[in-house]
């Protein structure tokens, strides 16, 4: 009997044991990242673990030094921001980038201005913003000519997600956006972001806070010392196993393994033993 050819469409992003070296400092040891489209893959780890040098590598600041990264399942090299750009990859990062003395729309259009001749096209402009922000159902916004200076910390998070997804992106990674807000500016970008992964588009949520990652990831793919330890489908995990796979890089494993692969979706790799030494184990040595 013929087996039936699988009609599943290939992840987004695919990163296979990528390396990052800044000198004698193994930032990254062998990561694996599988991201889908429709799904919100949760990158947790501890201080250190490599979350930062992560999507930094994806986002083209770095470059990995070996491995394979597969976009929609062909084979790519980001060497550069606009690699990642070209590719429909968005990040945002926890700072956010915004400038307070400028309205929401030139914010969302900055760098990328619209241009009628010499002059910057304020209605297209105008037009476009007020569509994705309308496209991702945000309603707390009381204009989108209100300077940033005057919003709130959840609104800034919702403009700086509302610019990463104003130009067609297909990956959008989010670095800690929940961070500093409060229980109700949380719950609000928490749906944000649930909404992006409805609308069709990969998203990567970088967090330490594992209520806001139960809450709205489908996969969690856990980070320690440089290395993937695993990859889980939430539903197929729990908290207590995230959290060991966080301190300790192992679920029920001796002490000193990383845990082979827990899902599917990411390629096996047979138990590797971390070595610890300083350079990779402190928080001033590697990034988080």
């Amino acid at each position: 009997m013929t087996q039936a050819p699988d009609l599943a469409p290939p992840p987004t992003l695919e990163v296979r044991g990528g390396r990052k070296n800044f000198g004698a400092v193994h930032a990254l040891r062998g990561v694996d990242l599988v991201a889908r489209a429709g799904e919100v893959t949760a990158l947790v780890g501890d201080n250190g673990a490599g979350k930062s040098t992560m999507i930094k590598c994806v986002a083209g600041i770095y470059a990995f030094d070996a491995g394979e990264v597969l976009f929609e399942g062909e084979q790519t090299h980001i060497s550069a921001p606009a690699d990642a750009n070209a590719l429909g990859i968005e990040v945002v990062y926890q700072d956010l980038a915004l400038c307070d003395n400028l309205d929401i729309v030139h914010n969302m259009f900055l760098g990328r201005e619209l241009k009628n001749g010499f002059r910057l096209d304020e209605s297209a402009m105008e037009t476009r913003a007020a569509e994705v922000l309308a496209s991702l159902s945000v309603r707390t916004v009381r204009s989108i000519r209100q300077h940033v200076a005057s919003l709130s910390g959840g609104q800034r998070q919702t403009v700086a997600i509302a610019r990463a997804v104003l130009w067609n992106s297909k990956l959008v990674i989010l670095d800690e956006p929940t961070a500093a807000l409060g229980v109700a500016q949380t719950e609000q970008v928490l749906q944000l972001v649930r909404r992006l992964a409805d609308a069709g588009l990969a998203v990567v949520l970088v967090s330490h806070n594992m209520n806001d990652v139960f809450e709205v990831a489908d996969s969690i793919n856990v980070l320690y010392l440089g290395q993937t330890a695993a990859q889980v489908r939430t539903k197929d995990t729990s908290r207590m196993e995230v959290i060991e796979l966080i301190t300790s890089g192992s679920a029920g494993m001796p002490p000193g393994t990383v845990a082979p692969r827990m899902s599917p979706d990411a390629p096996d790799r047979a138990a590797t033993p971390v070595i610890s030494d300083a350079s990779t184990t402190t928080n001033g040595s590697t990034s988080a």
